[in-house]
C-alpha cells in the first residue's frame, strides 16, 4: 500500500466527519486510525475518534481518547461534557458529575449547566 501524503489525511479527516454525521462511527474510526498513526499529536483529529468511539458505543477507547485530549487541552469544555457524558453511559455518575462541572465552569452553555446541576444523594434536582 503506498503511503499516503499529509492531503490524503486531510482528506480521510474530513471524510470520517461525514462518516460520523451519517451515523456510521466505525468507519469514521478506521479512517482515523491512519490519520493519528501518521500523526498522534493532532489533538482534533483525536477528539473525533473519541466522538467516533462513543457514537459505537465502545465507551472504554472514548474514555481514552477524551481523557488524552484532556491532557493536552485541559480547558476544552466540550471534551470534559464528552468525556461525562462517557461516564454516565458506564454507570460512573461521580466522575460525570466532575466532569460536568469542570465543563460548565470553563463554558457556560446552557447544556452543560444543565448537565452540572447539583443533585440530592436520591438523585433529586436541587434549584
Amino acid at each position: 500500500m503506498p503511503e499516503k501524503n499529509p492531503e490524503t489525511h486531510v482528506i480521510d479527516f474530513r471524510a470520517a466527519e461525514q462518516l460520523l454525521a451519517a451515523r456510521d462511527p466505525r468507519g469514521a474510526v478506521k479512517l482515523l486510525d491512519s490519520v493519528i498513526g501518521a500523526h498522534p499529536e493532532n489533538t482534533a483529529a483525536r477528539l473525533l475518534r473519541a466522538r467516533a468511539f462513543f457514537a459505537a458505543a465502545q465507551l472504554r477507547p472514548a474514555e481514552l481518547e477524551f481523557e488524552l485530549v484532556l491532557e493536552r487541552e485541559p480547558d476544552n469544555a466540550f471534551a470534559h461534557f464528552a468525556l461525562a457524558r462517557t461516564f454516565q453511559r458506564a454507570g460512573r455518575p461521580e466522575q460525570a458529575t466532575r466532569h460536568f462541572r469542570l465543563a460548565a465552569a470553563l463554558d457556560p452553555k446552557p447544556e452543560y449547566l444543565q448537565a452540572a446541576r447539583f443533585e440530592d444523594r436520591d438523585g433529586e434536582s436541587r434549584d
